[in-house]
């Protein structure tokens, strides 16, 4: 009896295994999608309002709803950056250097956050992607082994007796393939909405340096 049962359990464990892949997948996608479209219309609406002040002081005075953004998160930790720098002692390793280099600094390492941010999740799609196809075909060779040893306890070769047995064994590696498609498919989607965001952002930061250094040179 275990003899008999431990393949089956197998071939279970593989079948469940890709639906959680599946499962994963797609709550992914899902939420890629939703963050991807939320930063973009927040990244324009602060954009809008920041562009439309006229003096990089009244950032604060913007609405905090404005403030959900990736690019509104640069803006405030490079004008925070130069508050900071306006009180603080000129004395301190942190402030000095170039204050133009330490600015850009401040920012990139916020950009790289961002960064991050956006590519949470991303390993975890390509991984699927590229492990669902094995799996299915791991379940579609124990289905197949296990098929065989039943035909073979049944002493019959006829094709009734062995297309069926086999027929359920190769839905595992459908399955499996079923779930990489759109794990992958996502991941290229995923990345490619990344860098797009992602030079958006850097072309703001080289805009924002250009609104803040005057700033800065007359704090310094």
């Amino acid at each position: 009896m275990p003899e008999h049962l431990a393949p089956q359990l197998i071939i279970d464990g593989t079948l469940y295994t890709l639906v959680v892949f599946s499962v994963i997948t797609w709550t992914l996608i899902f939420f890629k999608v939703w963050q991807f479209a939320h930063n973009k219309r927040c990244n324009q609406e602060f954009e809008a309002a920041f562009w439309a002040l006229s003096d990089l002081s009244q950032l604060k005075n913007l609405s905090p709803e404005l403030a959900k953004g990736s690019a509104a998160r640069l803006a405030y930790v490079g004008n925070q950056w130069l508050e900071e720098k306006q009180v603080a002692s000129k004395n301190q390793l942190k402030y000095q250097g170039d204050p133009t280099e330490l600015l850009e600094q401040v920012i990139r390492e916020q950009l790289q956050k961002e960064q991050h941010s956006m590519e949470n999740g991303l390993t975890i799609l390509a991984s699927i992607g590229s492990t669902a196809p094995f799996v299915g075909l791991f379940g579609t060779v124990l289905g197949i082994m296990h098929a065989m040893h039943e035909i073979t306890a049944s002493g019959s070769t006829s094709l009734d007796v062995v297309a069926g047995p086999i027929g359920d064994a190769l839905v595992a590696t459908a399955i499996g393939i079923a779930v990489a498609v759109p794990a992958v498919l996502a991941y290229n989607f995923a990345l490619r909405r990344v860098k797009i965001q992602r030079t958006h952002l850097e072309n703001f930061v080289i805009s924002f340096l250009t609104v803040a250094l005057p700033s800065k040179n007359e704090q310094a």
